[in-house]
């Protein structure tokens, strides 16, 4: 991983980082699932465009790609999306794999972060500063059952970071994500509030100062017993049995999906128009929020 203090200079801005060029590696939750913008390329915004629009409020020639795809496993991100990667010579790098994995019978927490740790090995060799994801508390939510391969997962994730000088994005620790109302409608991603507050996460494991504000949600409305056992009704028909049904058919949602961001692009904040990346760098072609 670059030292991100080899960067500094006797001058520093609020908001200053070292970074020009960033790719997010990953699924559905790097992609955005969860946070619609009809205006973002790819019709998802995502804690990773977040980031990115702070980073680039400080570096004008500030680039980012998201090469992320819905559904995708561990060694499809590295088959898919590393060699990409790499081309793009990023120094900034966040990585989010392998709980699509732990959702399958078999998922194996100890191979997975052995699969991992040589893809952070060859991006930080590279030069990149990695960040790594570890998986969020569980326990109380539908996937409360693998909440123990998570918690090995998330352990094995920090061997890795610690031998390859990577940076952990503490998902776990971050007890803000308990709130019902940081997850989407399907339980499995996370809502707009949700993809807000990691993005401001990263940027505080970045050490980065930025503009996104800590939001206090309000607590969701009582609910009778009898509504709770209706909406579990209409959430397993509408989310959870169409899921179970494309793992038992190898399907995946992913499938026929392409990048929402192949190639770097200037980033810009909401409101503006910022390049979709379907150009050369530099260039503006699309206009989001």
């Amino acid at each position: 991983m670059t030292d991100a203090s080899a960067f500094q200079t006797s001058t520093v801005h609020p908001g200053s980082h070292p970074w020009t060029r960033y790719v997010a590696m990953g699924d559905s939750f790097t992609e955005g699932i969860g946070d619609p913008e009809p205006s973002s390329p790819g019709g998802y915004r995502g804690w990773a465009d977040r980031v990115a629009e702070e980073l680039s409020r400080t570096k004008p020639d500030f680039a980012y790609a998201n090469l992320a795809v819905r559904g995708r496993l561990l060694q499809q991100i590295v088959d898919q999306q590393l060699a990409a990667c790499l081309a793009l010579k990023p120094d900034l790098v966040t990585l989010s794999a392998g709980g699509n994995d732990l959702l399958r019978p078999g998922g194996d927490p100890d191979a997975l972060a052995e699969r991992l740790d040589s893809v952070v090995r060859i991006l930080a060799v590279g030069g990149a500063t990695v960040v790594l994801f570890n998986g969020p508390d569980t326990g109380s939510s539908v996937l409360g059952r693998i909440r123990s391969k998570v918690a090995i997962y998330n352990e094995n994730l920090r061997t890795v970071a610690a031998r390859h000088d990577a940076i952990i994005a503490d998902m776990w620790s971050l007890r803000q994500l308990n709130d019902p109302q940081m997850w989407d409608a399907d339980r499995l991603h996370f809502s707009p509030l949700g993809h807000h507050t990691i993005a401001a996460m990263v940027l505080d494991s970045l050490n980065v100062e930025h503009t996104l504000k800590p939001l206090q949600p309000k607590p969701l409305p009582a609910r009778s017993w009898r509504e709770a056992r209706s909406g579990d009704l209409v959430w397993a028909r509408e989310y959870f049995v169409p899921w179970v049904l494309r793992r038992l058919r190898h399907q995946s949602s992913g499938d026929g999906i392409l990048p929402k961001r192949p190639t770097p692009g200037p980033v810009f904040g909401p409101g503006v128009p910022l390049g979709s990346g379907e150009g050369p760098l530099g260039t503006t072609e699309a206009a989001r929020r």
